[in-house]
């Protein structure tokens, strides 16, 4: 059976009535959730209200279901790589604290990362490891800068599929292809970039991906998805124990216990089940999307406002603007109002941006009207 097609304007109203309230241009920070996703969330909400935890097993299947739904969305071969964690700094920690490191040995960053993927691996310096920070140059080879500050101690290589402050968006397939000839492992921090561009783990040679679910993956803060090369999960020392990371979790009673062999060791406990069956809404709507059709639409709207900037004497575009260095985040700075006070004006004006990278940022979904993006950048230049 072929799958109907979809009438994309039409399911944008119905599933983004966000866009008659206000201009929401800061998906790198906190997205909405679509209608689905809400409506989910009140259903669950009212059956705890109603008749408790009778579909328990439900629950589980959910849970399930998000990790199939993630194992499609970052190209995994099993949903036995997914494991579903609290957050990306959750998931890096697990990385950083979980790896076999030796004393001597270095792990390669930009000097860009959000502090999820730079505290993480300063605490490692208690343990000879050292962190080096690499600047990414706009125009000018990002992947041969990081590549060049490696050498033969350097065993991790972590960096953001795309900056948060400036947007700068990396070249994961290169990168990763690199470090797998120089077996480094490849870590990628992608709660800018998953949800807005395909990202591949198999093909980009990752060996862990993390991302949190309320930014670009339209879900709740507090779930997010962690992706384990299946090579690594028995190599990472483990640090949460609890029952729902053992092989036969319902066996209760069970002495002998070991950690089960699929990604679900790194979840210790009791998962947030409200947050899944939301995610488990939102994933569905992106993958039914297509991740294909989303960043065309992200990257009309991101080149749509550079032009509208550029076009601008009052304003100047920050971010970086050249081929394949972009994905949906824009920077910009007026020339004569600061920051704080740009932003202010934005805010009374129901745009939701934030103040990063030196200017003002605004991130666009593919839902976001042009016409939206017109009336923000008239404002932000007036």
């Amino acid at each position: 059976m072929k799958n109907p097609v979809i009438n994309l304007e039409q399911l944008i109203e119905q599933e983004f009535p966000v866009t008659k309230s206000l201009i929401h241009l800061n998906h790198a920070a906190v997205a909405p959730w679509p209608t689905r996703t809400s409506e989910a969330v009140i259903r669950f909400a009212r059956e705890n209200n109603t008749i408790s935890s009778k579909h328990f097993m439900d629950w589980l299947a959910s849970e399930n279901h998000v990790r199939e739904l993630a194992r499609d969305l970052v190209g995994a071969n099993h949903s036995d790589d997914i494991a579903l964690v609290k957050n990306t700094s959750e998931g890096l920690s697990m990385v950083a604290h979980g790896f076999p490191w030796r004393t001597g040995d270095n792990v390669v960053i930009s000097d860009e990362e959000f502090p999820s993927n730079r505290v993480v691996w300063e605490t490692l310096a208690e343990k000879g490891v050292e962190v080096r920070r690499v600047s990414l140059p706009c125009p000018g080879d990002v992947v041969q800068a990081l590549i060049d500050a490696t050498d033969s101690s350097t065993r991790i290589l972590s960096i953001s599929s795309v900056q948060f402050a400036s947007g700068l968006k990396t070249d994961l397939q290169r990168l990763g292809e690199v470090c797998n000839q120089r077996n480094i492992s490849f870590c990628v921090d992608a709660i800018q970039g998953l949800g807005v561009f395909p990202h591949d783990v198999q093909a980009m040679h990752i060996d862990f991906l993390v991302a949190d679910g309320h930014k670009w993956l339209l879900s709740p803060e507090g779930l997010g998805i962690f992706y384990c090369a299946p090579e690594w999960r028995d190599r990472l020392q483990l640090h949460e124990y609890g029952w729902r990371m053992l092989e036969d979790p319902f066996d209760m009673m069970k002495e002998d216990w070991q950690p089960v062999s699929s990604a679900q060791r790194f979840e210790c406990g009791t998962q947030n089940s409200m947050g899944i069956v939301a995610m488990e809404q939102s994933l569905s709507l992106l993958l039914e999307l297509g991740i294909d059709t989303i960043w065309r639409r992200v990257q009309e709207r991101t080149e749509y406002l550079f032009e509208l900037i550029e076009s601008q004497k009052n304003l100047q575009l920050i971010s970086c603007n050249a081929k394949d260095r972009y994905a949906g985040i824009t920077v910009f700075k007026h020339h004569n109002q600061a920051d704080q006070k740009l932003y202010e004006k934005l805010s009374k004006n129901n745009i939701l941006c934030a103040i990063r990278g030196g200017g003002i940022r605004f991130s666009p979904h593919f839902y976001i009207p042009l016409e939206s993006l017109n009336e923000a950048i008239d404002i932000a230049s007036s």
